[in-house]
């Protein structure tokens, strides 16, 4: 059948360029290599816009978060990802978190409904000689096709590894000795036990035992060409962590800043019942059966996971609907081998989209899709392309990945307000404030000046 645009990858950037490609009136290809027969090391189904680390897209504020302005940029213009994680969202406070089933399932149900997306289940092993085409098959590129990208833009890939934290049942989790609240007792309307993640907490020597244990733990080994492959600071697995000094976690993900532990009754505690170590654990699906062990990404083998997470107050039993992993993420060195509209330098036609790029993050991925899905449609209709300002959080990460980078040093990036253009004239108190009212400004200047802006 013939096309307008053949997409290569059904993950949230694939997902998302195929929307916005098809709600302007052209057709797409949308291949998608699971459900072929083939899988990755990471993905456990074969849905389109599967989650495969966390659950969470990270803050939902707007007003102060780079991230959640983000969000609000893409909500805009009509994300797939944003109104499909709104259908599957699940409590976490003032972050954004949805149940990884129903998402996966309503991007797929959108995708399939639409009349103008043709969703193939193949392998892909070539970059196309020719036709529109946008590459979003993400960190884990099937080698094939990964070889072809190399030859394709004469420079070696880049990687580094990303790790996943555990998932346990929410029944197995002993409510007798943890409890349910938000860090810096934030409330939700949504939430109706006062918070939105259970605290297992710790005492110093739980906590220098767990550390220790982390320590000692059998760990995955590399292979030879996997060596000198750095970690993304934003996925670091705990025992990393843990390896930079014993009080490393206690400042990061087990800090118990702002917790109040109502099973300590001493008066030890001149800042309140603050544990001295924590675990937190985030809703994971809408049910609330499922919950994520909050920045506890591991390259722990999984026997070894089993038994030190065991010695955690509370999850003494907890039983695992999925343990820690870790998998090598590769992505192309793109302020070199892409132009400023993502295209590949020397093969015009084929664009890049999504963590393949180096953007690190599902709202950051998503976002890059959605832009290289408006540069295709508006290329199709012959129209001049004008990128959101780059005083915008969409505008800013689309910078970065095309030439404000340096490409000799580049590497994953979420977004934050380091790549906006500075406000040295406002006070630092105040910058995060300026940095998004100012985003919101010029974000609807760049819509308001656009010929049509679908609803």
């Amino acid at each position: 059948m013939a096309h307008d645009v053949h997409i290569i990858g059904g993950g949230l950037a694939g997902s998302e360029a195929a929307w916005q490609l098809a709600k302007r009136g052209f057709s797409v290809r949308l291949s998608e290599m699971r459900g072929s027969g083939e899988t990755t090391p990471a993905h456990q189904t074969d849905g389109l816009a599967e989650l495969v680390c966390s659950n969470s897209f990270r803050s939902d504020d707007s007003d102060k978060n780079a991230v959640g302005l983000l969000h609000d940029e893409m909500r805009r213009l009509d994300s797939i990802v944003m109104s499909a994680g709104e259908v599957a969202r699940v409590p976490a406070g003032s972050a954004m978190a949805v149940d990884r089933d129903v998402f996966s399932a309503e991007v797929e149900r959108r995708l399939l409904a639409h009349p103008g997306i043709t969703v193939v289940r193949e392998r892909v092993d070539t970059l196309p000689d020719a036709g529109l085409t946008i590459v979003a098959t993400g960190p884990l590129t099937a080698q094939a096709l990964a070889q072809s990208i190399v030859a394709a833009t004469g420079q070696d890939r880049l990687a580094f590894f990303d790790a996943i934290a555990p998932i346990v049942h929410r029944d197995s989790i002993d409510m007798s000795k943890c409890w349910i609240q938000s860090r810096w007792n934030k409330r939700t309307e949504a939430s109706n036990e006062g918070g939105d993640y259970i605290n297992c907490p710790m005492t110093k020597e739980q906590y220098l035992a767990f550390h220790q244990g982390l320590m000692d733990g059998e760990k995955t080994e590399f292979r030879e060409w996997e060596a000198d492959t750095p970690y993304f600071d934003g996925c670091m697995p705990i025992e990393v962590m843990a390896a930079r000094g014993v009080e490393t976690l206690r400042y990061g993900p087990m800090k118990g800043v702002g917790l109040d532990n109502p099973y300590d009754t001493s008066e030890e505690h001149p800042q309140g019942r603050w544990p001295y170590a924590v675990v937190q654990l985030r809703q994971d699906n809408k049910l609330g059966t499922l919950w994520n062990m909050v920045g506890f990404q591991t390259k722990l083998k999984y026997g070894a996971q089993v038994e030190l997470f065991r010695t955690i107050p509370g999850l003494e039993n907890a039983e695992f609907a999925r343990l820690g992993g870790l998998h090598r993420n590769t992505f192309i060195n793109s302020p070199l081998v892409l132009d400023r509209q993502l295209r590949l330098r020397g093969a015009s036609h084929v664009r890049f989209a999504g963590q393949i790029t180096g953007c690190e993050g599902y709202v950051e991925s998503s976002a890059v899709g959605l832009l290289a899905g408006m540069m295709t449609a508006a290329e199709l209709a012959g129209e001049t392309w004008s990128p959101p300002p780059r005083s915008t959080a969409m505008g800013a990460l689309l910078s970065h990945i095309t030439g404000d980078a340096e490409a000799a040093t580049f590497q994953p990036m979420n977004v934050n307000f380091g790549l906006f253009p500075p406000l040295h004239e406002v006070k630092k108190k105040q910058r995060k404030e300026a940095y998004t009212a100012r985003a919101k400004a010029d974000i609807g200047e760049w819509l308001a000046g656009m010929d049509a802006v679908p609803a």
